[in-house]
């Protein structure tokens, strides 16, 4: 039944502009730090994050897990085991994306686009606050992820969360 999900590459039709999030395509290693309001760091953790095509390349699909499975104990239960579905829309021009956490029980609904080198998903999270995720510094071997969150609606932004990817050989 999954290799009814799963597909090889980008759906021809729009090749290009799914190579927005198809560069993720693989498997990363993960470290991960949670900031307070003042930009402190308050917990680090570690853990896996694999991107692959779906729904006959129309559809990239993740899921992130922490901490990784091959550093848990056994019986130890994840932390974070979330999935999410990112699909390009012609219509806008932009990828419909939704995130689901069922550990902490949130689901996402952002919009992505190109912002110059950074890809921004934006939208409202759990609490209804504003929410901008962006992947930067992309490389082949190295990808920064960030969180943050507006409590004005947009005039501040605060960084909550980074995820540094670090691509599997």
């Amino acid at each position: 039944m999954l290799e009814a999900l799963q597909a090889e590459g980008p759906f021809p039709d729009h090749a290009s502009k799914l190579m927005l999030f198809g560069r993720l395509v693989g498997s990363w290693d993960i470290e991960g730090r949670f900031f307070d309001r003042d930009g402190h760091v308050t917990k680090q953790e570690t853990g896996e994050w694999h991107f692959g095509w779906v729904l006959e390349g129309r559809v990239i699909q993740d899921v992130s897990i922490t901490p990784s499975r091959d550093a848990r104990e056994p019986g130890q239960p994840s932390k974070e085991y979330g999935t999410t579905i990112r699909a390009y829309d012609p219509k806008i021009d932009g990828w419909r994306v939704t995130f689901v956490a069922p550990i902490s029980g949130a689901t996402v609904n952002l919009i992505a686009r190109e912002h110059d080198d950074e890809i921004w998903l934006e939208g409202r999270g759990p609490d209804n606050s504003l929410c901008r995720w962006t992947f930067s510094e992309m490389t082949d071997r190295r990808v920064r992820w960030q969180g943050f969150a507006s409590a004005d609606e947009g005039l501040t932004w605060v960084r909550e969360e980074e995820i540094l990817l670090h691509r599997r050989v």
